[in-house]
């Protein structure tokens, strides 16, 4: 089982690299993930940054490896124009959408569980 956490570099050798998980968990990262991302680890652990890692825990040690980072600036421009241009069609006086959508998912969820009783 994987998942994708946060965390921070706080040991670089030639064998890999120490993680501390945002839950203060140390991971190891293997030798192979770091000499492919040498320079991200190495900025991370000069600048005390974060980054993005898939987790897998087998047994009592974390192992990880380093997140794919997509990050497209002419994208994230895009999104944030139409999310702009889409905060008028909320009504000003009414429930936002996405309210809405959860009231009506709860309402069905308990629909559900009344059933299941």
């Amino acid at each position: 089982m994987s998942d994708t956490q946060g965390g921070i570099v706080i040991n670089l050798n030639a064998y890999g690299a120490t993680i501390r998980l945002d839950g203060g968990e140390l991971a190891s990262a293997g030798a192979a993930d770091v000499d492919g991302h040498r320079d991200r680890y190495q900025r991370a652990l000069w600048q005390g940054t974060r980054l993005a890692f898939e987790v897998r825990r087998t047994g009592r040690r974390c192992a990880v490896k380093l997140a794919p980072q997509i990050r497209d600036e002419r994208l994230e421009e895009q999104i944030a124009a139409y999310l702009k241009s889409t905060q008028e069609w909320e009504p000003a006086d009414g429930v936002p959408a996405a309210e809405r959508h959860f009231l009506r998912k709860k309402r069905r969820a308990a629909l559900f569980k009344g059933l299941s009783s």
